[in-house]
């Protein structure tokens, strides 16, 4: 449901192509940050490294990717992210999940994002803020379309630590309990 008051075009954001609002990256640049994704702040930039992955039902891999945290002045922060398959000389062997969310503050220290990935997967997550520069994310809801991987719940830990963006996600599915699949380390590059 849209908001007209949320949706109308706020005064300075009209572009000269005749459309309405921008989304940054930095905070030094665009739209003035809104006051309630204070907490997420730290996320906001892109971020670009490496991980590992293993499931129980899987072979280990090794893969690339870019996450995209963005701010358009409204309270909520947009996450883009993209990965690739690394071959076992480090080097983009294929192409790789994707996945598009919003991470909305809440009350205090808690905020909820919503995931959609390409493989047919979204999710609803409850958040909360560990400390000023890490976050825990739970899963509150798992749905998939039919062909997606039988995935029921997954566990995120995101933190910033000597100024690289790590994180650790554990997951439950195809048959499994809930248990570490992917992690990874990534520099900010913008």
């Amino acid at each position: 449901m849209i908001d007209p008051a949320a949706a109308a075009p706020q005064e300075g954001l009209r572009r000269e192509d005749g459309t309405v609002g921008e989304d940054t990256v930095d905070v030094r640049v665009g739209p003035e940050v809104h006051h309630d994704i204070l907490a997420l702040l730290p996320l906001l930039g892109v971020w670009r490294g490496e991980g590992q992955g293993d499931y129980p039902t899987m072979d280990g891999f090794a893969y690339g990717q870019e996450i995209r945290f963005f701010h358009d002045g409204r309270p909520f922060l947009g996450m883009e992210s993209k990965s690739w398959i690394l071959d076992a000389d480090g080097k983009p062997a294929r192409l790789a999940n994707r996945e598009m969310g919003w991470w909305r503050p809440g009350k205090g220290d808690d905020f909820d994002v919503v995931l959609t990935d390409s493989s047919g997967i979204v999710e609803v997550y409850v958040g909360r803020a560990r400390t000023t520069t890490s976050w825990e994310l739970t899963s509150d809801l798992v749905a998939r379309i039919p062909s997606a991987p039988d995935v029921s719940a997954n566990h995120r830990l995101y933190g910033i630590v000597e100024g690289e963006l790590m994180y650790a996600i554990d997951m439950a599915g195809m048959g499994q309990p809930l248990q570490p699949h992917i992690s990874a380390r990534l520099t900010r590059v913008a």
